[in-house]
């Protein structure tokens, strides 16, 4: 049976090849961006199958109509691709505290907006699934990354809890865990660096910073690849709550059980020393 999609951020990167996967299935997709020429100039134009749609995440009120007329359209949304971001580079010192809210507005707040406005059609149907897209910078800690990944951690929280709220509803929901794939999230015109230079830190943050723009344009992973994954994934009875894109980022995952596996038995016995009696 066809599928209608909510797709965020769907006018470039991840967020335009699952669009255009789902389209190229049979199904229906809503294509949000904050411009919808954006959308259009990468998708076509509109169709019976394809509307184009304003939504800035962090706009609560835009969030429900893009909502409305989406199902004013189509009548349902069964796929929500959470997938609207940007990442905040840089050391935490050199982050002003009014950038760091702004990366948690729209990947994490954002994110709650725009599910907020969806779980009550997927209620209704008694069916859904959810893609929220984290990284595995929201598994493994990563210097020079801090608030872009405590907002993927704050997903990955986030989405292992909603699961266990709406599977009752019939609503599914996924973790998607990239590791580096070519899109623009390092390009300069998605990328945000610290703006408070700190001369403690100056040969290190540079190094780190020339490091991940050396990366732009030349990771390993391909987003047409990863969306058809979606797509197969949406269509399975049994989806994954995790996960883990690329050889990298499975890497990554395993990587960091053995950690924490390694870590919890070294310190075992102390561990369980807090354990208390009834009296």
């Amino acid at each position: 049976m066809n599928k209608t999609w909510f797709v965020t951020g769907a006018s470039r990167g991840i967020g335009a090849e699952v669009a255009k996967a789902a389209l190229a299935a049979g199904d229906r997709v809503v294509a949000t961006a904050r411009t919808p020429a954006s959308v259009v100039q990468t998708l076509g134009a509109e169709s019976d199958r394809l509307l184009a749609l304003p939504l800035d995440v962090t706009d609560r009120q835009q969030a429900q109509h893009a909502v409305d007329g989406a199902v004013e359209r189509f009548g349902a949304i069964d796929v929500l691709v959470n997938n609207a971001g940007y990442g905040q580079l840089g050391l935490f010192e050199e982050v002003t505290p009014d950038s760091a809210r702004a990366q948690f507005n729209v990947n994490v707040l954002g994110l709650f907006d725009v599910t907020r406005a969806v779980l009550p059609v997927m209620r209704q149907q008694r069916s859904g699934h959810i893609f929220n897209l984290s990284s595995v910078g929201g598994i493994q800690g990563v210097e020079f990354a801090a608030l872009y990944c405590a907002s993927k951690f704050a997903v990955e929280g986030f989405s292992e809890s909603l699961a266990q709220e709406v599977a009752q509803f019939g609503i599914k929901v996924t973790i998607v865990e990239p590791g580096y794939f070519r899109t623009d999230f390092l390009d300069a015109s998605s990328i945000q660096y610290g703006e408070l230079p700190i001369a403690d830190y100056e040969a290190y943050s540079q190094r780190l910073q020339e490091g991940f723009e050396a990366h732009s344009h030349r990771q390993a992973g391909d987003p047409a690849k990863l969306a058809a994954c979606l797509v197969e994934l949406a269509n399975h009875t049994r989806p994954p709550l995790r996960f883990a894109a690329g050889s990298d980022a499975v890497k990554v995952v395993s990587d960091k059980i053995e950690q924490l596996r390694t870590e919890l038995e070294a310190w075992r016995p102390l561990s369980v020393s807090t354990d208390g009696q009834f009296e």
